[in-house]
């Protein structure tokens, strides 16, 4: 789904006309060093990641997932292999337990999780990821690996590894976390 308004893609920043707008086929071109566009990185860092999303859950619909979101990404991944209750979830998606709660309904209607007895507490339960819900999530990680080996083949191998290494170098080691979508939502 695109961001659109007066049909004008609104999902970017443009600063009084010298912002990321270009012509269509036109090639991106490389501004100056240090010419006061800081703003950008965020920006181009969330549009890649958007992007590896969107081609994901377009390649996903077409490979029998038609109804997975990127929320109920975050939420397989916070359920894990070993199940979680709905508090669990919550905690790791960083939104409250209700709207844990509406995610995970979601996903088990739509035979992605369903709801289990917790062996080691009766009075839990714990919510697990069904083989279609695995299947899922198995597909994304090959998905992936695509995507990888395509930004690879656009930007050569040596860049992207550079890249990839040089991002570990600037995040810390714990921003690793599923709570983006409460993050984003400023739950």
């Amino acid at each position: 789904m695109d961001n659109v308004v007066d049909d004008k893609k609104v999902n970017q920043v443009v600063d009084s006309g010298k912002g990321l707008r270009r012509e269509k086929d036109a090639p991106p071109k490389s501004p100056p060093k240090n010419d006061g566009r800081g703003f950008e990185l965020p920006l181009l860092l969330f549009a890649g990641f958007r992007t590896l999303i969107d081609r994901l859950h377009a390649e996903l619909a077409r490979q029998g997932h038609p109804d997975v979101r990127p929320a109920h990404g975050f939420a397989m991944q916070a359920i894990g292999a070993r199940g979680a209750s709905a508090s669990e979830v919550g905690r790791r998606l960083g939104v409250s337990k209700q709207a844990a709660g509406k995610t995970v309904d979601r996903l088990i209607a739509l035979g992605y999780a369903e709801r289990a007895d917790d062996p080691d507490d009766a009075r839990r339960k714990l919510i697990r990821l069904t083989p279609h819900g695995i299947d899922a999530l198995r597909r994304s990680a090959a998905v992936f690996e695509e995507l990888h080996a395509q930004w690879a083949a656009t930007l050569g191998a040596d860049r992207l590894d550079a890249l990839e290494s040089d991002l570990r170098t600037v995040v810390p080691p714990d921003a690793f976390r599923l709570d983006a979508a409460g993050w984003l939502g400023g739950s």
